[in-house]
């Protein structure tokens, strides 16, 4: 019988709440100092992220890429072993002397939930520890109101414990992926008592339906950093994301880290003026509600369709022209981020199926270098790997990042 997981060695217990100020904790001008048991839990954070991003690495590979001793490495692996988070992967053969052991991320280790609740939509997702998404829940609600969260939330656990398709008992926690301001931005058809959501305490909302610690962030940081560990991240260390959903969202990866701003309020690409019309905003056109609203006038409706899968064909002159509107009001802002960000790439992700996604992003690339008018630089435009339910799968990301992946935040004292 294999050993149960130590979550009180790991410090992977709790039933509290994690926000996004948490997180944002970095080394800098606080020079707070730290302790050997936060740099030991550091390091056993780093050589987990390492053996997750090299599968069949051995132990001196280990030691060479953290410049960690041997014998550190040995009792790390050992750690990690008990806790069942790695496994063997067999022995490596053709070098001098004994053989050595590979080393690989044990995907049954530990799990999360990710939750992402938006205007348009509620979605539950399941995640094990290499990134793999083992469940998918979504309902299409208008306007959810706090206690049809709590409903589809209970709905979608039952269906997870139902399934099987994780350990329950092995859950780190739920992240909770939800715009800022979510009940005071205007959006069409926003109900009067939608503001109901500025007073919401999640860990108290969720707690009789997902009873581990709440782990909350803004869905287009949740769905940055999720593309940083699990997506292109892998290729791109700095990279600027935009998320089109029922608004319009942005975050900035700079050197693998996301980088918030002094209010935590970066990336707010939905909030620039257009160039047209100053009055207006640039997620007036480029977002799921402004579609919405172009399909209605053509008496054509989406609500009620998941719009992650593929459009009616009767949605595709629409759907074009749309396209064709937002890449044209993209261009301005694309030529803002590439002269003040100077990314490696933009990634668009969001509630839309892959082929608009890769539509939209070939128009804006396209409008974006017919209007360089000698710019230095300008970065690619890509969909995202993570794009469909990013929001929600970063969100699951999260109580890895706050409970066994690396972070600055945890070397800093308390």
């Amino acid at each position: 019988m294999s050993k149960p997981m130590d979550f009180s060695e790991l410090d992977l217990s709790g039933h509290g709440s994690v926000t996004a100020n948490d997180r944002a904790v970095r080394l800098g001008p606080s020079l707070s100092g730290t302790n050997l048991e936060r740099a030991g839990d550091y390091n056993q954070r780093v050589v987990l992220q390492v053996i997750r991003r090299n599968p069949d690495i051995t132990r001196n590979e280990i030691a060479a890429m953290t410049n960690l001793t041997s014998p550190t490495i040995a009792n790390i692996t050992g750690r990690l072993f008990e806790a069942e988070l790695i496994v063997d992967a067999g022995r490596r053969f053709g070098g001098r002397g004994q053989p050595a052991t590979r080393l690989r991320i044990n995907p049954e280790g530990c799990f999360s939930i990710g939750l992402n609740i938006d205007r348009d939509h509620v979605t539950l997702v399941s995640l094990d520890l290499a990134g793999t998404v083992r469940s998918r829940f979504t309902r299409q609600v208008a306007f959810a109101m706090p206690e049809d969260v709590v409903r589809i939330v209970g709905e979608g656990m039952e269906e997870i414990r139902r399934a099987g398709v994780i350990r329950i008992d092995r859950v780190l926690g739920v992240g909770v992926a939800l715009p800022d301001d979510l009940g005071q931005v205007d959006l069409p058809h926003r109900p009067p008592n939608y503001d109901r959501w500025g007073d919401v305490d999640l860990r108290k909302l969720l707690v009789e339906v997902a009873p581990w610690s709440i782990h909350t962030d803004n869905d287009a940081a949740a769905a940055a950093i999720g593309e940083a560990q699990f997506g292109d991240g892998h290729d791109h260390v700095s990279f600027f994301y935009i998320l089109v959903s029922a608004g319009l969202g942005g975050g900035v990866v700079i050197d693998g880290a996301y980088y918030r701003g002094a209010n935590a309020r970066s990336g707010e690409i939905g909030f620039l003026p257009l160039a047209a019309d100053p009055t207006r905003v640039l997620q007036d056109v480029v977002s799921l509600s402004a579609l919405s609203t172009r399909l209605e006038a053509a008496g054509l409706v989406l609500a009620g369709i998941d719009p992650t899968q593929p459009f009616p064909i009767a949605f595709a002159p629409h759907v074009d022209a749309w396209v064709d509107c937002a890449s044209d009001e993209l261009v301005p802002a694309l030529r803002a981020v590439n002269c003040l960000v100077n990314p490696a790439v933009v990634l668009v992700g969001g509630r839309l199926p892959d082929d608009v996604l890769d539509q939209l992003a070939a128009a804006s690339y396209r409008k974006l270098v017919a209007a360089a008018h000698g710019m230095p630089t300008l970065a690619p435009i890509a969909r995202a790997s993570l794009s469909r339910d990013a929001p929600a799968v970063g969100a699951a990301i999260l109580p890895f990042l706050d409970r066994i992946l690396p972070s600055d935040a945890i070397l800093i004292k308390g």
